[in-house]
């Protein structure tokens, strides 16, 4: 099934969750463009408004008036948002009293125990369950900073320490194996505040009050993927994607498919609040398979599912490795995609880091089961129009956690 026309993807969620989560260390009001509307995204708004911070919603703007979190008079529910989580981890280290997070079925079962550790080590208490799991309290300190490194590299893990170390004294060094997403240090360098990076480390010397200022929130590259994959995959097919985030540590998945000899410009570049924003034209033809892995991971581990249907549509073996970060996601979505295929009557081998896809694939209709996993249930979407096969859903009202007019918006290419 073709797709042709033109579409403007949802305000980007890494972007709109540090929007609202960073009003924690502001002062003045945030007025907030373009907030994705979405069940993960709500979770953070309405953490801090359980931490005594004033926020109001109209159609198009969320403004938020910054001021000292306050102790919790319950206990929040980050629900499915592991963002929202470990970046509260960073806010409540600081805070006075003791503040207590949970989350769905899914988040208690993914580890905290990376953002955990060195928050502890900056002074603050944890107490949590089996030492690294939620539900999780914590008990804010006066911090000191730290120098910590790494072992793999995660973008919430980073912000929750970034957002720690503005309330500590002395300097605080963050270095990752190869670089995250960046989307907080550029809004708080776009915010006025004092980061020195240093190759893939980051220092931040605090304490330090950040003034609040009006962001503008571009469209999703991870939900761009998925018509961009649409489209690069069907042989007639043309879309412009409008007014995308193209943030070079977001972007991967558009190198991915070139090097897939996949027909993708970008045009209409600009900034926007120390993002760059632009346009995603793509056009449909013939792709080969590639190989998938190392320092790129990071920068598209969320656009991989989408990209194993592009792998399933080429013509030769795609192999992803280094992606073991993908069984700690919302689901384990290797074994999501790899059991998605089986039930459509294909096979692709299963790795323990990634999968081994020889394409293409010769698929029949089926029922995929989502695991609740929103990346999961679009990404075989798509794949049903690719293939011009009917896939149901077992759950696709969970596409709300991240892309809330998916289907209407997927429709509208078609």
């Amino acid at each position: 099934m073709k797709a042709r026309g033109e579409i403007r993807p949802p305000g980007d969620k890494s972007i709109s969750h540090r929007a609202v989560l960073l009003s924690t260390l502001t002062e003045g009001v945030m007025d907030i463009c373009g907030l994705l509307r979405s069940q993960d995204v709500l979770s953070s708004c309405q953490a801090v408004q359980s931490l005594g911070i004033e926020l109001n919603s109209q159609a198009e703007l969320v403004t938020i008036r910054g001021k000292t979190p306050r102790e919790p008079k319950k206990v929040l529910d980050a629900g499915n948002s592991g963002t929202t989580a470990r970046l509260l981890c960073g806010v409540f280290a600081s805070m006075d009293g003791v503040s207590t997070l949970t989350g769905d079925d899914s988040l208690v079962k993914r580890p905290m125990a990376r953002v955990i550790r060195p928050l502890e080590r900056m002074g603050a208490l944890f107490l949590a369950r089996s030492g690294s799991f939620l539900p999780l309290s914590v008990k804010g300190s006066r911090l000191k900073g730290i120098t910590h490194e790494m072992e793999i590299s995660s973008a919430q893990v980073k912000s929750a320490l970034i957002i720690a170390a503005l309330k500590a004294e002395g300097t605080t060094s963050i270095r990752e194996p190869w670089p995250s997403r960046d989307h907080t240090e550029r809004m708080l360098a776009y915010l006025g505040a004092r980061l020195e990076k240093k190759g893939t480390a980051i220092e931040i010397t605090g304490p330090q009050t950040i003034q609040a200022g009006e962001i503008t929130v571009p469209g999703d590259p991870s939900s761009a993927a998925f018509p961009a994959v649409w489209a690069a995959s069907t042989p007639g097919s043309e879309i412009r994607i409008r007014d995308v985030c193209l943030n070079p540590t977001r972007t991967a998945f558009v190198s991915v498919l070139a090097r897939m000899r996949a027909q993708i410009v970008t045009e209409n570049t600009r900034e926007t609040c120390g993002e760059p924003v632009g346009d995603l034209v793509v056009t449909g033809g013939d792709l080969l398979g590639t190989t998938i892995g190392g320092p790129e991971i990071p920068a598209l581990i969320d656009e991989i599912p989408i990209l194993a249907v592009a792998a399933a549509r080429a013509h030769g073996t795609t192999v992803i490795q280094g992606a073991s970060e993908l069984r700690l996601k919302e689901s384990d979505r290797i074994t999501a995609l790899t059991r998605g295929f089986s039930s459509l009557g294909a096979e692709i081998q299963e790795l323990d880091d990634g999968m081994v896809i020889e394409g293409p694939l010769k698929l029949r209709a089926g029922t995929v089961q989502t695991m609740g996993d929103h990346r999961i249930a679009m990404t075989f979407a798509i794949l049903s129009r690719i293939f011009d096969i009917e896939v149901e859903l077992d759950d696709a009202a969970c596409v709300a956690i991240s892309y809330p007019g998916f289907f209407p918006s997927m429709e509208s290419l078609a």
